[in-house]
């Protein structure tokens, strides 16, 4: 039997759950379950560290895919408040690929919808650092990262007013990747010079446009270049900028998080990032000397490394 197209499983599924609005991780993860097989061969690829990555780039070629999916005039795709989200209604056709105002007025019944807008709480946010708490409990739950704030007023600013900004990330996180290994496995990992923990790093904006768009990705690839997975993070990304970060995504390696202040836990990896092998440490030694901060969280790094120990204090503080 032939495979269908993703677009079709995408439609298919909408289609068996009618007027009902889905994120496109909710699609992704139904249509990886519904149709295993046609996704084992690309889930073997060595880029995807894991599951968890694997379904990021499902949920990126979703978005990807929307124009194509829209085709179907009973596919309605809604942008705003973000996350993009998908439903399919019987009794009505679009003959656009975008719904406007007026359109969404008619089509959205608040009463029935399962998203809830994010317009009130993206009003009361009004300065980035107010997304720090909300992206570490979005990291904690939802990723199981272990997250510390790295304070720009803490750095020595050898360079200037300013020149920090281009030096380290808002928010940074350590992934025990051998935390629930059998102890003879850690043994020989530790001991074949392999990888226990992988670091992360996170720049945080309060929404992406095309007027700060390239600023701020460069901004994340500078401060992130050190680590295993790099990312920018933003509450709201507007429509005319998808290509522009896929593109940079692509060639830098930085992905992109979209960050929902409402319900951290609703919020989504837009891009996933490109992981990187190995860990910069001359890059990570420049920042310690910087950052007293940043050094805090590399010792307690070095402390996994040496004696396995995570003390629920240390971390997740902002």
């Amino acid at each position: 039997m032939s495979k269908i197209s993703q677009v079709q499983k995408i439609i298919n599924f909408l289609q068996a759950h009618p007027l009902t609005r889905f994120g496109a991780r909710e699609i992704a993860k139904d249509i990886i379950e519904k149709y295993p097989e046609d996704y084992l061969e690309k889930r073997d690829n060595p880029r995807f560290a894991d599951d968890r990555a694997f379904i990021s780039q499902i949920v990126a070629e979703i978005g990807a895919q929307k124009e194509s999916l829209v085709k179907n005039p009973h596919i309605f795709w809604q942008d705003k408040p973000r996350p993009r989200v998908y439903w399919y209604d019987p009794d009505k056709t679009q003959p656009q690929t975008i719904v406007d105002k007026n359109q969404e007025d008619e089509a959205i019944d608040e009463d029935k919808s399962p998203i809830k807008t994010n317009s009130l709480v993206n009003n009361m946010v009004s300065t980035e650092h107010q997304l720090y708490p909300l992206l570490v409990d979005y990291l904690k739950s939802e990723l199981n990262l272990f997250c510390q704030r790295i304070d720009e007023k803490r750095s020595k600013n050898q360079r200037g007013n300013g020149g920090n900004q281009w030096l380290h990330p808002d928010i940074v996180a350590m992934q025990p990747v051998d935390k629930d290994w059998n102890e003879l496995v850690r043994a020989c990992v530790q001991n074949g010079g392999g990888q226990r923990v992988r670091l992360w790093s996170f720049e945080v904006k309060k929404e992406l446009n095309s007027s700060n768009v390239r600023m701020s990705f460069f901004q994340a690839v500078s401060n992130s270049s050190w680590a295993n997975e790099g990312y920018l993070v933003a509450t709201n990304i507007a429509n005319n900028i998808d290509q522009e970060l896929r593109m940079l995504s692509a060639l830098h390696g930085i992905g992109v998080i979209l960050l929902n202040p409402e319900n951290p836990s609703e919020s989504e990896i837009f891009l996933p990032a490109i992981v990187r092998p190995e860990i910069d440490w001359q890059s990570v030694n420049r920042i310690v000397i910087e950052n007293s901060d940043f050094k805090n969280f590399v010792e307690l790094v070095s402390t996994y490394y040496q004696i396995g120990l995570i003390r629920s204090q240390d971390w997740n503080k902002v």
